[in-house]
């Protein structure tokens, strides 16, 4: 079943301050906040969601084509997804603008700060579901705002269910934006604090936006997940990780387990094991793209998790 990952492709800067943000930032001078962090290390990876969810799926062996815009500094990057053999049919060049650029900065409690340049993920709306043949499931995450609009809507219209990912987008849109987008959606997935701002910008409880889905997902860091579906809570509990490195890219990593559960006719309970096993061999690693697990690797870590085979 072709995935189609409708989202971002983005640089990612990624540096580390080597102490706590909240050890230099004073909240009593936070109207005039003026602060600066030395940050020894940076690294320079491919990243963005959509890039980020393909690359998982590909690791499970999913069938992903990605439909995201980039600009004139995208060479190495398609480069990338040609070595990877992931589809770029719809990946869009934009001329004369910069593909989108994430700049975090983490600290030693892996709080981060984000500075992003949407460049080229500002003409997302630019690409259309209609192009893409044969796909049978989506995903709408984090991407320029008429975009993700667009392609929710062309989604619904075209019979093909998706799940609404608005992630770090999530201010972009007021509370009727975001009921629609719940409207068409089959399944949403946030974290914990995405998942109150939904509830204060919709005006809905928790339990009110997953009765309108198929299922609501959230997840929590370190503490598991939780999957609202049917009138129930699925507790999905946190794996463990080889070590904990750099938590940029977990969430994508996250929503490839599920959309493989998805595809693939696993109930609830085994996509969102399946999609706890990837956050956690993502984390061990830094940056959205270097971890490599191969399918017997990810079948390991289910099996030493969970105490049943995968595949």
């Amino acid at each position: 079943m072709t995935i189609l990952v409708c989202g971002s492709v983005a640089y990612d800067t990624i540096m580390v301050f080597h102490d706590r943000f909240r050890n230099h930032i004073l909240p009593e001078q936070i109207h005039i906040l003026n602060v600066a962090f030395l940050v020894p290390d940076m690294r320079r990876e491919f990243g963005g969601c959509a890039g980020n969810i393909a690359y998982n799926l590909s690791l499970l062996g999913g069938d992903a084509s990605i439909m995201a815009t980039v600009g004139d500094d995208a060479g190495p990057y398609l480069a990338r997804l040609d070595e990877l053999g992931l589809a770029r049919d719809h990946v869009r060049p934009v001329a004369g603008s910069f593909t989108a650029q994430a700049f975090i900065t983490t600290d030693i409690d892996d709080n981060q700060i984000t500075a992003f340049h949407p460049g080229a993920m500002n003409h997302a709306h630019e690409n259309r579901i209609a192009d893409a043949a044969g796909v049978r499931l989506g995903i709408v995450a984090p991407d320029g705002r008429e975009g993700m609009m667009q392609h929710a809507e062309q989604f619904a219209a075209a019979g093909i269910p998706f799940v609404f990912d608005p992630g770090q987008g999530l201010p972009m849109f007021d509370g009727e934006e975001l009921r629609r987008f719940l409207n068409l959606a089959t399944w949403c997935a946030v974290n914990d604090y995405e998942a109150r701002m939904l509830c204060e910008r919709t005006g809905l409880s928790l339990e009110a936006i997953a009765g309108e889905l198929e299922a609501l997902v959230v997840t929590r860091g370190g503490e598991g997940s939780h999957i609202h579906t049917g009138g129930r809570c699925i507790e999905i509990p946190c794996v463990a990780a080889e070590r904990v490195a750099d938590p940029t890219g977990c969430g994508d990593a996250y929503r490839a387990g599920l959309l493989f559960g998805l595809a693939n006719d696993y109930d609830w309970e085994r996509s969102g094991r399946l999609a706890s096993v990837m956050g956690a061999l993502k984390i061990a690693h830094r940056g959205g793209q270097n971890h490599r697990p191969t399918r017997e690797d990810i079948a390991r870590v289910f099996r030493e998790s969970f105490g049943e085979e995968l595949w």
